[in-house]
């Protein structure tokens, strides 16, 4: 009897005790994706399994970003070893461009009624330079602008390289990215047996859809009018995780809303195309004015720490380097008209070199990282002022004698105090000095410096 009261007891402690809760991370995903957008989320889900989280939301709304940082948040999905849902939501939001193919790579895709996805054709469909799409450090992702470009090994295709080799080029290249393209998100909506169909006219035709078609299309797994819809309908089904299947189990669950930390928003500013376009600058002009001026400090340390931010920002943005070389040709023209006047030559190609390259130095077509020109414009009329006016006055004033120190006291007049000759002191500028001179003085004569021996005046009488 002692014993069933025991266990009748512990039974009923068991069951009065609260269920522990099952964490359920929220990511937001919103606005353009780019460099800060990636590194956050992929440092997000990484810290999620550390705390032992139960599953993950990402929730998007974006218009489209970087290829690159889409592909660093991707590799961050398929590798978790958490399931993570993509929801697009709430009602307006979209995942357009790069955000349907984050969609597609998730555990759980959703969308709220009323919001859409889809064009997700390269825009940028040509690497300028010839490069290969693959290495150019961040060919966008966005709505399509131009038409498709014919398939291959059609008789246009051939007639169009026997007339001109550039628009071949060209075609040859389009191909090539709308292929990588194309077979990248049919391997993503593959991943989770969804429409790879579809999926691949995303990229061909930039096809759109909203919520409604794409589960009827079997591009999505179901509509999530809000988080508690989607954990409930998430609740019970098997995914497929790093290869292995894995039933989602989600009770009593507990939101974290993911705030951006100072990291995220750091980045957020010094990745944004304008500002370290004018971070270089600010570090490019601070370090010439401190070499033209040095030991004032001020303009080096914040030119230094200006130059360095802009290089790590540049790093991880699209950056044509015909543009950047433009850019730093463009500003050694115009120093070089400060330097040696050539009737303004000089400083009107560093003018059109600096704007040119400032025009070209995003290789990407995205909306968000493309530098303003109403920015260029006004740095590039700064940068000519600068130039042709302070720096011009810099070396103007470099040119001038010297006013200060022990060479200004040469032809001095200065004012016998004691001696002389031989050896005596005089007055000049306010102080006393040891003098030699070998004509007879008083005090109170009047006489110029002519050489200046260590700490020792050579003076001459003054002719009368």
């Amino acid at each position: 009897m002692k014993v069933l009261a025991m266990l009748a007891a512990l039974s009923i402690w068991c069951f009065s005790q609260p269920v522990l809760a099952q964490n359920v991370w929220v990511i937001e995903i919103s606005g353009g994706i780019g460099p800060a957008t990636s590194d956050y989320v992929s440092r997000e889900i990484e810290q999620a399994h550390k705390e032992q989280a139960s599953f993950i939301v990402l929730k998007v709304d974006t218009p489209g970003g970087l290829d690159t940082s889409m592909r660093d948040i991707i590799r961050a999905i398929t590798t978790s070893p958490l399931p993570v849902a993509t929801w697009v939501g709430p009602a307006g939001a979209r995942a357009a461009s790069a955000g349907t193919y984050i969609l597609l790579a998730s555990h759980i895709a959703a969308m709220a009624p009323g919001t859409n996805l889809g064009a997700a054709t390269p825009v940028s469909l040509t690497a300028p330079g010839g490069k290969d799409p693959d290495d150019s450090g961040g060919n966008p992702f966005a709505p399509k602008k131009d038409k498709e470009p014919q398939s291959s090994g059609s008789d246009e295709d051939g007639e169009a390289a026997d007339s001109d080799e550039k628009v071949t080029a060209k075609t040859a290249m389009e191909k090539k990215v709308i292929n990588d393209a194309r077979a990248y998100i049919r391997g993503l909506a593959k991943l989770h047996g969804r429409n790879e169909e579809w999926a691949e006219t995303a990229v061909t035709e930039a096809a759109s859809i909203d919520a409604e078609k794409a589960l009827e299309l079997n591009v999505i797994d179901f509509l999530a009018s809000d988080l508690d819809g989607l954990i409930r309908q998430s609740n019970g089904r098997t995914v497929i995780i790093n290869g292995l299947e894995a039933k989602i189990e989600l009770a009593n669950v507990a939101y974290i809303e993911r705030e951006q930390d100072w990291r995220f928003k750091l980045l957020s500013v010094i990745t944004n195309p304008n500002v370290a376009y004018i971070l270089m600058l600010i570090g490019i002009y601070g370090l010439l004015l401190e070499f033209y001026n040095p030991g004032v400090g001020l303009p080096g340390v914040l030119g230094g720490i200006c130059l360095l931010l802009a290089m790590y920002s540049l790093q991880m943005l699209p950056v044509s380097y015909a543009g950047l070389g433009l850019l730093l040709l463009g500003i050694a023209l115009m120093v070089a008209e400060a330097f040696s006047p050539s009737f303004g030559i000089l400083g009107l190609g560093g003018i059109v070199a600096f704007a040119l390259g400032s025009v070209m130095l995003m290789d990407t077509e995205t909306p968000g990282y493309q530098i303003a020109i109403p920015l260029i414009v006004g740095l590039t009329v700064v940068s000519a002022l600068f130039t042709f006016v302070i720096l011009t006055l810099l070396l103007k004033a470099r040119r001038k004698p010297v006013t200060t120190g022990m060479e200004a006291l040469l032809g001095r007049e200065a004012v016998v105090v004691s001696g002389f000759p031989g050896s005596g002191r005089v007055l000049v500028e306010g102080e006393i000095w040891q003098a030699n001179c070998d004509a007879p003085l008083v005090k109170g004569d009047r006489v110029t410096v002519v050489q200046i021996n260590g700490l020792c005046l050579e003076v001459n009488q003054r002719s009368k």
